[in-house]
């Protein structure tokens, strides 16, 4: 398993950290891949998804930690508490779900599924196209990069249910036609394919990635 060195951390939201790593010369990856992570010497892993919109000399996971500390210490909160020069074990990429740079989309973001969302609305939005970002939940992590997405020309919406977007007005419709980008966990994901059929949206030409059960 390769060993990456820190080169960066930074507190975005409650609870979350977005971590940035040096990428090995052969590391060839994009928004909405993921990547298998270790710490040095331990047992314990988990995957955590690109949340950087390219991949250069570096690139970057965002990871949410507990609020309580357990005695055995969790490796969310083993990575939130890295520092720069730290090592980490990384492989990858992992994963069929990617964008680099095709065309508009509309990403729809639950929880840690907001890190992905970000790196691939700024991609589109680099690469000139429309992005529409949508997250479920209170507080979220990377707000001022979702607030400088807005201003890029993005749209943004934070909703505490995906049935909220029905009150949106006419310029910022619930389902845009572009291609859908789905991260979060299961219930998410649900809800998400529910509003894509109401939309008369086929789920299955969505990019959906789930983490899971809550």
């Amino acid at each position: 398993m390769p060993t990456l060195t820190v080169a960066a951390v930074a507190d975005v939201g409650p609870q979350t950290v977005a971590i940035e790593l040096d990428a090995p010369a052969s590391f060839d990856a994009a928004p909405g891949q993921f990547v298998l992570v270790r710490r040095p010497g331990g047992d314990d892993a988990g995957y955590y998804t690109i949340s950087s919109p390219a991949v250069a000399e570096t690139f970057e996971i965002t990871v949410g930690y507990p609020v309580d500390e357990s005695p055995d210490e969790s490796l969310g909160t083993w990575l939130a508490r890295r520092e720069v020069g730290d090592e980490i074990e990384i492989e990858g990429p992992l994963g069929t779900i990617e964008y680099r740079g095709e065309g508009d989309v509309a990403v729809y973001a639950a929880g840690p599924g907001i890190g992905p969302a970000v790196g691939v609305a700024e991609r589109a939005i680099e690469s000139g196209h429309d992005a529409t970002v949508v997250y479920r939940g209170d507080a979220p992590p990377h707000r001022a990069r979702l607030d400088a997405l807005a201003e890029a020309g993005a749209t943004v919406a934070v909703v505490d249910s995906l049935d909220d977007l029905a009150d949106f007005d006419a310029d910022h419709p619930s389902v845009p036609t572009p291609a859908v980008y789905v991260f979060g966990f299961d219930d998410f994901v649900a809800e998400a394919k529910a509003l894509l059929e109401a939309a008369d949206r086929d789920p299955a030409e969505a990019a959906i990635e789930s983490f899971g059960p809550a």
